[in-house]
């Protein structure tokens, strides 16, 4: 069957169609009814003149209330002020459920409220254009190394060990085996098809287990993170900068209607094309000094520090050359001077912090070898990682990139738990 949806309706002026969908709103103006469908693509009205229809028909209209389920048959007719431009001249109604006392109204609600009834949030016209946006990313993100020659390379979620510190770690019993964790991140495997493939990028679910509160932080989110053989922290910053401004352009040019319907004002968003700045550590330090920050060296760049530094610029920034001892064990140190490692963050502006991190991989076994003890990680459960290093060692990168934060800044929201369809806080697990 050759199904007709809201989003086609272009294609159809004149013609009769059956559209199935929800009841967004209604209303009465005299003698005409105007009954507004969602079908999940987009919104239609359909108009119902009475001195033109049946009883029957009014009747069924009385009897929609918001959500109620229905199909819906007429002629499209084009109307330019219409959402989408048409509108649907009502023939028929099928009601398929009447939906009771559907308690998210046009009134406001609170955050729990909307948070506790997410299944139902979803069907708002704000939720859709977030998560229309946020699948935009996604296949933005896909294109681009799919299109660069990158192997998609499937990561583990049970894993034996952290790969970024065991105070963030989820456990679980694994049969006979022990304890397995949760994934912090994909990126060591990634490493493996890079030594394989040469350049390839994981794409899937993380988690981590710290208990921060704080309008960027969930526990479990998205993360794509691409792996590059021979590739040095200058190659990553080329390719971080490129895949930034891809990502943002594409949303740009095939998602303003969703950026609108946020109210977001894209000065900053249009401002993503390389070249982006690219600043050191000990420059960011300089820059939080110069705005009153009492900043000692060696600290850790925190959100609010993020902010102040995001704010010097008119677009994304680039910190790289972080004092080693803030860094994961893998990071490889700076040869010119081995107190720094070979970093990179991304800081988005306007106050929304790091989207991105990565680094240049330390290459050495040796030198791993003297991280993983200096880290008390057990060295067993990383041999697999260290053959990397035994069998065709290269200098090789990467960086991961979180959707969640990504989909934040650019629809300009205030809190991650929007982002993605059913957030996963430290205070929620429901719905």
């Amino acid at each position: 069957m050759n199904r007709i949806y809201i989003e086609q309706l272009s294609k159809h002026i004149g013609k009769e169609v059956t559209l199935r969908g929800w009841l967004y709103i209604k209303r009465s103006s005299g003698k005409i009814k105007f009954v507004v469908m969602r079908d999940g693509t987009g919104l239609v009205q359909g108009v119902i003149a009475k001195s033109e229809k049946s009883d029957e028909l009014f009747a069924k209209f009385e009897e929609l209330t918001q959500e109620s389920s229905f199909i819906m048959k007429g002629k499209v007719r084009k109307e330019d002020r219409a959402p989408g431009g048409c509108e649907l001249d009502v023939s028929d109604i099928q009601i398929m459920q009447i939906a009771k006392d559907y308690p998210i109204t046009p009134k406001d609600h609170g955050v729990e409220f909307l948070m506790d009834r997410r299944h139902l949030w979803l069907r708002s016209s704000r939720q859709h254009a977030i998560l229309r946006v946020r699948h935009h990313i996604i296949k933005a993100i896909r294109e681009f190394f799919d299109d660069g020659g990158f192997l998609l390379l499937d990561a583990p979620i049970f894993t034996p060990a952290a790969c970024e510190g065991t105070t963030s770690l989820f456990e679980t019993p694994y049969f006979d085996l022990g304890t397995a964790y949760l994934t912090q991140s994909g990126q060591l495997y990634g490493e493996a098809g890079a030594m394989a493939f040469g350049k390839v990028y994981v794409f899937g679910p993380t988690f981590r287990a710290e208990k921060s509160k704080t309008r960027r932080h969930l526990t479990e989110f998205w993360m794509v993170e691409p792996e590059v053989a021979f590739s040095d922290l200058d190659d990553n910053m080329d390719l971080a900068e490129e895949f930034l401004e891809y990502i943002v352009q594409s949303v740009l040019k095939h998602r303003m209607p969703e950026l609108q319907t946020l109210e977001r004002n894209t000065t900053f968003l249009s401002n993503v094309k390389r070249p982006l700045p690219r600043i050191t550590y000990d420059e960011a330090v300089e820059i939080l000094r110069k705005q009153g920050v009492t900043f000692e060296w060696g600290n850790d760049i925190g959100g609010t520090d993020e902010t102040i530094v995001s704010e010097q610029f008119d677009r994304p920034v680039m910190i790289h050359r972080y004092p080693a001892e803030t860094k994961a064990f893998y990071m490889k140190r700076d040869p010119k001077n081995p107190k720094l490692s070979l970093a990179l963050d991304v800081l988005a502006p306007e106050g929304y912090g790091e989207i991105m991190g990565g680094s240049q991989r330390e290459d050495d076994l040796d030198v791993l070898l003297q991280r993983i003890k200096e880290n008390n990680l057990p060295q067993e459960a990383f041999e697999w990682y260290l053959d990397l290093r035994r069998y065709g060692s290269v200098p090789h990168s990467g960086f991961g990139l979180g959707v969640e934060r990504t989909v934040s800044w650019i629809c300009g929201l205030d809190h991650v738990r929007e982002t993605i369809p059913f957030a996963r806080m430290i205070y929620r697990l429901t719905p």
